[in-house]
């Protein structure tokens, strides 16, 4: 079950509680789906209870409840569990993950809408304000009729140097990335110059792009393709924090944070379609990278020493290149390149 089947599935719970009376709402268009607020909390976590509960005149985690039992026992569903104040975490059945990877690579470049297309300078109202507006215009035509705007357009932070300052200061890549990068009404903070290293979010991000594209062509000489499918057991020994990124939690927390930022990636582009806020796809972008790099250290994608190639790390490159996917095409969105090699 992928996040959209899911979203559907629980909006067809919403939809038969209102047709049987167990709550009287108007049914919402859509459910959006998030990673959990903590690992090891399910999947996918939904606050549609919370959404509901003040129409519906009744406690949320009431509301929940009523969803709970509609959804236990769906196909693709192993749980539903009700947390905090009514947010609904799901745990999804086996196969869940691998159905996750075929949709990101079967749709590759389209997946979350990603429109390619040229950089362009915008007129002369500022070097935020026109470098939102050009990537704003991509989000919209990604998000689609789902991603329609709420309200006016956001009112900006101005930033401290006009655009080509900056670009001759920082680079293209980097320039973009400190104007998208803050919320609208955060300042901009320029540095005294671009680091080549991973304290740079903008570099993590295209790291790990670039690691992902490294580990296909060294699976290619070493003989080997990607399928997705059980990814085996993580590594053992590996002490936490090792790596380009530091982070606490189990392989399995990892993993899973991983696969649940890949998963909402599309929801992410509506919402900061509807929000005006492109700072949403920067910040998902660099905790997709981060987890990456987690996931990557436990669940090794190639063999080791004279290991061969084995089902595992097909199945391991394949959620690698739906990352990979991912990145890009969240880069692209910004117009931040995705370099090959770093």
């Amino acid at each position: 079950m992928t996040p959209a089947e899911l979203s559907r599935t629980v909006l067809r719970s919403v939809r038969g509680a209102v047709e049987e009376q167990e709550l009287s709402v108007p049914v919402p268009a859509r459910i959006v789906m998030q990673p959990p607020p903590r690992p090891g909390c399910g999947d996918y976590a939904s606050n549609v209870a919370l959404q509901l509960a003040r129409q519906a005149g009744r406690p949320a985690r009431e509301v929940a409840e009523i969803l709970r039992k509609r959804l236990a026992g769906n196909a693709g569903i192993a749980r539903v569990e009700i947390a905090g104040p009514g947010f609904l975490n799901f745990t999804l059945g086996d196969g869940a993950q691998s159905a996750l990877v075929r949709e990101v690579l079967a749709q590759g470049d389209r997946y979350g809408g990603a429109v390619a297309g040229p950089v362009v300078s915008g007129p002369a109202g500022g070097a935020r304000e026109d470098v939102v507006a050009e990537v704003l215009a991509r989000i919209d035509a990604a998000a689609g009729p789902g991603g329609r705007p709420a309200g006016e357009p956001p009112v900006l932070a101005p930033a401290p140097y006009d655009l080509a300052t900056l670009v001759a200061r920082l680079g293209v890549d980097e320039a973009r990335w400190v104007l998208l990068r803050p919320a609208a009404q955060d300042a901009v903070r320029v540095p005294g110059r671009p680091v080549q290293r991973e304290s740079n979010p903008r570099f993590r991000v295209q790291y790990a792009y670039a690691r992902a594209r490294a580990l296909g062509r060294h699976a290619q000489e070493l003989g080997f393709g990607s399928e997705p499918g059980d990814l085996g057991a993580p590594v053992n020994g590996r002490a936490a924090g090792d790596g380009p990124v530091a982070g606490a939690g189990s392989a399995a927390q990892h993993l899973q944070t991983f696969q649940s930022l890949l998963a909402t990636y599309p929801s992410v582009i509506e919402t900061a379609a509807r929000l005006r806020a492109p700072d949403r796809v920067v910040r998902h972008l660099e905790a997709t990278a981060d987890a990456f790099f987690r996931w990557h250290d436990d669940y090794p994608p190639l063999p080791v020493g004279e290991q061969k190639p084995l089902a595992v790390h097909r199945a391991r490159l394949a959620l690698a290149e739906a990352g990979r996917t991912v990145l890009a095409n969240g880069l692209r969105l910004l117009g931040i390149s995705a370099p090959e090699h770093l």
